[in-house]
């Protein structure tokens, strides 16, 4: 099991997923844009990271700034949520590449979607 994950989202999804990694004694990392700043998955998070801009071209969806902040906080694993890089391949591999756990399908599965 996982000592500390990354949550790559925000809002409702990042926030079910904080309570069950707490539930499970799973440290957890938050990102967030401008926007979330105050948000409250920020807020419930162990720890988080600042990625950018509120859009989410310049945050949420590049993959080097989710991949840094869990170097930055020694996160193990990503959780992607729905949405934004949960879907995107390359992303799996990005993080295969770094040593980082991808929670979700593997690159080929997601392809095949």
């Amino acid at each position: 099991m996982f000592k500390k994950i990354l949550i790559a989202n925000r809002g409702e999804i990042a926030c079910r997923v904080i309570k069950t990694a707490r539930k499970m004694g799973i440290a957890t990392v938050a990102v967030y844009s401008d926007a979330d700043r105050d948000a409250v998955h920020v807020e419930m998070a162990d720890e988080a990271v600042h990625i950018g801009p509120s859009p989410a071209a310049q945050s949420y969806l590049v993959a080097e700034k989710i991949i840094a902040a869990c170097k930055e906080t020694g996160a193990e694993a990503v959780h992607p949520g729905y949405g934004f890089l949960s879907e995107r391949a390359s992303f799996c591999e990005a993080l295969e590449t770094e040593g980082i756990v991808f929670i979700g399908p593997k690159p080929k599965a997601i392809r095949a979607m």
